[in-house]
């Protein structure tokens, strides 16, 4: 089913039950499709709940490396002095 955004602010509450109930609704910007309600899956038990979090901590995880010392990062740019280099 779809939808107008407009027409659906009146009647999200019966949206969102048709869309858990498993209709596909899709509401529409200017008569194209902007975005689909779906329902949320819920994990049955803590094993599956466990991976999901560490999948989750895992996505796009980057470690940070190691740099120099904040106080030192820019000793380059002085001599000995501490004059400009």
């Amino acid at each position: 089913m779809q939808v107008s955004v407009s027409d659906a602010k009146g009647q999200l509450t019966e949206l969102v039950r048709r869309a858990e109930a498993g209709d596909e609704v899709i509401l529409t910007r200017h008569g194209q499709p902007a975005v689909r309600l779906v329902p949320v899956r819920r994990v049955s038990n803590g094993t599956a709940r466990l991976k999901l979090l560490e999948a989750a901590r895992n996505a796009g995880a980057v470690k940070a490396s190691v740099g120099p010392d904040a106080a030192r990062s820019q000793d380059f740019l002085y001599n000995d002095d501490g004059m400009p280099a």
